[in-house]
Parts: structure tokens; sequence; C-alpha cells
């Protein structure tokens, strides 16, 4: 392989370490550092030196492990051997979390067993290459922010459904709801998460959940998306929720006329007619009944009740006796009116 003479970053971007391909350097070589990274040498699997951003010219002074490790030079350009490995050190604000299978929950207030989805994405930064290296990447050619989101995705998994499992318990919250405390339980697992993360020379700079949901074909689900639409009628509707399921019922009673089992539904029709007229009559019955009209008294104007004889505020004689119900004016004696039939009394 041709000794190379400048050495640079040319990896993606998305990538926290990169090797470069060629192993064979001199003294003298040009190692370019860009500004948010670190260029480690390794030299027989023992990490050498680490240069930080700027354009290095390799030499004996500035890599003061390297040479130790690498035979005394010969004229200046003698070749060696040694990899490097360049770490990126930006922050990284879009790596991608997600549930691979929902996590089975009890939802505390309807006690119904749901399948938990729990999706977001995170910050990261490099701040320890030598730590990341070492306990990580070790030699693999190139280390991206998937690869971290893998060899972590058990804790990660772990302290989300731990938090969210003991913030839906401790606190009564149901899942319905759990969308209005996504900043407080993001915030929360930032700091539980920084721990785990830091122990391997990477810091967590941000978390986010930004959803924690369910399939919406789930059996559970449906069933109890139906209960709360039933309950949330029933409270609408109050009192007469019991009237509108009667109606419902005597309907659909009254549809199964002439459906198998003829004889079955032709009874239910007609019950259901007398029912439903019954109620009917009644709401109608009550609708229109109509207070009989009082007596004047043609002395004081007073008011006075149907049948009356005498004013009970002036004490005078109405005149002839009248139907309560019609007003008509009855015979002397007479038991019952002869304009309606009904009755004097």
């Amino acid at each position: 392989m041709a000794i190379i003479d400048v050495v640079k970053f040319a990896g993606p971007s998305d990538v926290l370490v990169w090797k470069h391909p060629t192993g064979d350097l001199t003294w003298g070589t040009q190692v370019i550092v860009n500004q948010t990274q670190e260029a480690l040498f390794l030299k027989g699997g023992q990490i050498a030196d680490l240069l930080g951003p700027g354009t290095h010219t390799l030499k004996t002074a500035n890599v003061p492990i390297l040479r130790q490790l690498v035979e005394a030079p010969f004229g200046g350009q003698t070749p060696f051997a040694a990899e490097v490995y360049f770490i990126n050190k930006a922050v990284h604000l879009d790596v991608k979390w997600g549930t691979t299978n929902p996590i089975p929950l009890l939802d505390p207030v309807y006690h119904v067993a749901l399948p938990v989805r729990g999706f977001g994405q995170f910050g990261v930064q490099v701040v320890d290459s030598k730590l990341l290296f070492t306990q990580l990447s070790a030699q693999s050619e190139q280390f991206t922010t998937d690869t971290l989101v893998t060899m972590f995705r058990g804790a990660l998994m772990t302290r989300v459904k731990d938090y969210i499992a003991s913030v839906m318990l401790t606190r009564k919250i149901t899942l319905l709801e759990i969308s209005a405390h996504l900043e407080e339980i993001s915030t929360a697992l930032a700091g539980k998460l920084s721990a785990d993360f830091h122990a391997y020379g990477v810091d967590v700079v941000n978390f986010f959940v930004s959803s924690i949901d369910v399939p919406d074909d789930d059996e559970s689900v449906a069933r109890l998306k139906k209960a709360l639409a039933d309950k949330a009628e029933m409270d609408i509707l109050a009192d007469g929720y019991r009237t509108k399921r009667t109606f419902d019922t005597l309907e659909k009673a009254a549809g199964n006329e002439g459906v198998g089992g003829a004889g079955i539904g032709l009874g239910m029709g007609v019950g259901a007619g007398a029912g439903l007229g019954g109620l009917m009559a009644g709401a109608l019955g009550q609708a229109t009944q109509v207070k009989p009209a009082g007596l004047i008294c043609p002395s004081c104007r007073a008011d006075n009740a149907a049948g009356s004889r005498f004013c009970a505020s002036c004490g005078k004689s109405l005149g002839a006796a009248r139907c309560p119900k019609c007003q008509a004016e009855l015979a002397p004696g007479a038991r019952f009116c002869g304009a309606c039939g009904a009755a004097a009394a």
C-alpha cells in the first residue's frame, strides 16, 4: 500500500468513530483534524496519542507515545504502520429511539391491559474519546449513532418501561391522559439515562418522548374506546339516556317483524307497538293537558276556582253553577254537564 502524505476525516456525518483506511504513515505525514474531532492513534493494539483540532505534522515530538512504539526514524522518512481513528465529538440531536415490541401495561383507571408503545429522539455527544473507543467501538471501522442505540437498547427500554409504569400507577394517570405529561417524562428519563451513557464516554444532551400510544387495531383498545364512548353518551343524556335506550330497543324489536321466527317477531312487534303507544299517549297527554279556567267574580273581578258558587274574595254569589270543565251553565241540581258530560262536582 502506498504511503499517505495527508490523513483526514472522510466518513459519514452520523458516525461517532471512523477509521482511516490507510495504515502506512511516515514521520512528516500531515493529519488534519476538524474542529469537532479528535484523532486517535493505535499501534500494535495499544492506544498511543490523541490529537485535537488543527493540522498536525507527525513528528516524534508531538506524538511521544507513538514515537516510543515505533523504531527510531531513519533519515526522518522511515515508514511505519499505525491505525488512525477519528472521533466525532459534535452533538448529534437526531438519534431516534422506539419500542420494537409493545409493552404490556395495566391501565390504573380502567384496569385494562394495554400494549403500550413509545417513540422519540435524543441527543448525544462524545466527551471521552479514549473511553468510548476502548469500551464500545473497539477496532470497528466505524461506529454510528444507530450502533450506539442498539447497544443501549436494553437499558433504554428498561428505563422507559419502568418510569412510564411508575408514573401511571402511582399518580393514577390513564394512558389516554399520558400525552399531557410527555415533557415531564422526557426530563426525568434524560436524568436516568445520563449515568448509563456517561459511563462509556458519551453524554445525553437531551431526551424527548414524542409519543406514548397503543395500536389502533388492538382489541383491548377498541373495547376501552367503546366503553368510554358509551359512558360519555350516558353522561351527556343523563336522565334521557334511559328513555333513549327504551326507544332504541322498541325500534329494533319492531324491525324484527317478518325476520326468521316470524311468530316471535310479530309478537314482539305488537307488544312493542302497544308499549310505544302507551308511552306516546302519556307524553302527549302531559303535553296537551290544560288547566281548567277559573270563574271571575262579577262584583270584585277576583279569580275563583272552577265550580265555585260564591266568591272567595267578597262572598257574593257567582251566579248559576257552571261546569268545572267547559264552564257551561248547569241546570239546578244537575250532576253532569249537559254540554260536555263532565261531572258537575
